[in-house]
């Protein structure tokens, strides 16, 4: 079954035909058997990849409330590729499904339980990625940093997510190029009430304003080498795997993807230096290719 696998971002509409384990990038909606669709954020409903009729395609509209940068896109590719090749199945495979494993130490919030009955709770994210690298790396206790744009660090235990940074939504965590990561909610309360704020200047200042742009006026690691800013984010991302790893009783091996986490030899040393403590483990670097498991995913949902 040849797919053409869709990974639709903020800024970029990232098009693979996959055959087999072949890739080849395409410009355009190429003739294929199937289309699979990434989506980042399936909330509590989609927990494992989907055929997509117009009823899904309505609730990944509504999943866009929380995810906008993501599922917007994503819907808008939907949308069009649906049109453009009407005579074939088109399946939604979301980012959050691999982490439908999670355990709820792992996914809850301690907060009053109406919000948790709205459906706030830990979902995590670049779980596509992640099931990759799970996928390269069979090692029980596995802990994988998807350093990028948005950066997640997850525990996987025996192929399994356990535990991540992001959450709710993809702000949560270490920081990242432009997001903020975790902050103290009572600052952006203050923000809001002191300061004059509106949400969505919040909201903007957050995902575009922060990060290593908001730390060092760049959003890009390399331009930052020797920085205090390159400091605090690696020491960020190593206490990050540091609390993975007591989720996980230990670590076996470490692996890094995404732009940065692939193409940061800097980056990826000044987390390492800071975890000697947790004695021996392999440090393994795996390019990113969630169209092939975009491709899976699709095939076995269709039984292709």
């Amino acid at each position: 079954m040849r797919v053409l696998a869709v990974n639709a971002g903020s800024t970029s509409l990232k098009l693979h035909l996959v055959d087999g384990e072949e890739t080849t990038v395409v410009d355009g909606w190429v003739d294929a058997d199937a289309v699979g669709h990434r989506v980042v954020h399936g909330g509590e409903r989609f927990r494992a990849p989907v055929e997509i009729d117009d009823e899904v395609e309505s609730a990944i509209g509504e999943l866009a409330s929380i995810a906008p940068l993501h599922n917007t896109p994503a819907l808008s590719a939907i949308r069009e590729a649906r049109r453009a090749l009407d005579s074939i199945s088109h399946v939604a495979v979301f980012d959050t499904a691999f982490h439908a494993t999670i355990p709820d130490r792992a996914s809850t919030y301690a907060i009053p339980a109406q919000w948790r009955e709205w459906g706030i709770r830990r979902y995590g994210f670049h779980g596509l990625s992640v099931d990759w690298v799970a996928g390269e790396v069979p090692v029980s206790r596995l802990v994988v940093c998807h350093l990028g744009g948005g950066c997640s660090v997850t525990a996987v235990l025996d192929g399994r997510s356990i535990d991540t940074t992001m959450g709710f939504t993809p702000l949560e965590g270490v920081p990242m190029a432009t997001r903020s990561g975790s902050i103290d909610p009572g600052a952006l309360l203050y923000l809001l009430r002191e300061r004059g704020l509106s949400p969505n200047e919040l909201d903007h200042s957050l995902e575009h304003e922060s990060g290593l742009l908001g730390l060092g006026g760049s959003s890009d690691p390399r331009e930052l080498a020797g920085t205090p800013a390159v400091d605090l984010y690696a020491y960020r991302i190593a206490t990050a795997v540091g609390a993975m790893a007591v989720a996980l009783g230990g670590l076996d091996a470490l692996a890094f993807t995404g732009g940065v986490g692939e193409g940061s030899s800097d980056v990826r040393a000044r987390v390492v230096g800071r975890l000697t403590f947790l004695g021996a483990f392999d440090v393994v670097v795996v390019p990113a290719r969630e169209e092939l498991v975009i491709a899976r995913e699709v095939r076995r949902v269709l039984g292709g």
